[in-house]
């Protein structure tokens, strides 16, 4: 097995699959599968080489209790950041059906002010769960030379869990300093722009996106939308997606201006607003001046990227 750079093992464990996360890991740590196989049971983790040859293939992958346990070991024994292979199998498998409806939070545990969000909402009547789970959502986000935050688009797959959808409520929030009535929205594909809602004081934009179809329960719908902000807001210094219910797989890339590059970037995973992040990991400009993550098999959370101008 030829060793591998770190840089290579740093972008590999940002994108996964697992089983070539696990086989760089590996390579770049510079160990003979028998080898790795000892530094486990020294460990008191026993996982046969045949195991990790398979897990390293994508002939199999670790779904057991004890499996779970190896993983976690082998991030030790690799030398790679903690949860970064754990993360990457995403949610366990279970011979249970999945429930029809997805665990669902209000939008008030993942936005502050609450009040302003129950005030905004209370605007738009409908029920508190849209009836949609994300499949697949990428996310583009662009700052412009001020450091603020200009753009963010989105191309989203979603899925009805129940009949009769046929509408998607897209939140935004702008920073400190951003005058939501000069938030402009865009329905770019496979829908059209219905009820807008804004609150200026807790610089809150709500908006359904309408459907040309009602969903029925299983039915998916693909839909492009974006929010340009020319309020002039005060320079940005995180982006956070928050997600009130269970997803599939979300994308997110930051493009930075030239002339505006942070020196530091991180991802980072939080439960509520305020709380200390579960996850962290450090992320790398490209030559585009742009970071990114993948996630998959998130469940309510909030998820995003915070940088440091300096």
């Amino acid at each position: 097995m030829q060793p591998t750079s770190r840089p290579e093992l740093s972008a590999v464990l940002r994108t996964g699959p697992f089983h070539l996360a696990l086989r760089t890991a590996i390579a770049t740590r510079g160990l003979a599968l028998h080898r790795v196989q000892q530094h486990l049971a020294q460990r008191g983790v026993h996982v046969g080489v045949t195991s990790l040859s398979y897990w390293q293939q994508g002939r199999r992958k670790p779904e057991r209790a004890e499996s779970l346990r190896a993983v976690r070991a082998l991030e030790d024994v690799l030398d790679v950041p903690e949860h970064s292979l754990t993360r990457l199998l995403g949610p366990r498998q279970t011979t249970r059906p999945e429930p029809a409806t997805p665990a669902v939070r209000p939008y008030r545990d993942l936005i502050t002010p609450a009040a302003a969000v129950d005030r905004l909402l209370a605007t738009v009547t409908g029920p508190r769960d849209t009836g949609l789970h994300t499949v697949t959502h990428i996310e583009r986000v662009r700052l412009g030379a001020d450091r603020q935050l200009l753009s963010r688009d989105s191309q989203h797959a979603l899925r009805a869990h129940c009949d009769g959808i046929d509408r998607y409520l897209a939140i935004y929030q702008g920073d400190p300093g951003c005058d939501i009535d000069r938030v402009a929205v865009r329905a770019e594909e496979n829908c059209r722009v219905g009820r807008v809602r804004r609150d200026p004081a807790g610089r809150l934009l709500a908006v359904e996106l309408l459907f040309d179809r009602r969903l029925r329960a299983g039915d998916t719908h693909l839909l492009g939308y974006g929010f340009d902000d020319g309020s002039d807001p005060a320079p940005s210094g995180e982006y956070v997606r928050g997600f009130n219910s269970s997803a599939g797989q979300y994308v997110l890339q930051i493009t930075f201006h030239r002339d505006a590059l942070p020196v530091r970037c991180h991802r980072f995973l939080s439960p509520a607003p305020g709380r200390e992040p579960s996850e962290t990991e450090e992320l790398t400009l490209d030559g585009q001046h742009r970071v990114h993550l993948v996630a998959s098999g998130l469940r309510p959370c909030l998820l995003g990227v915070r940088w440091d101008w300096e």
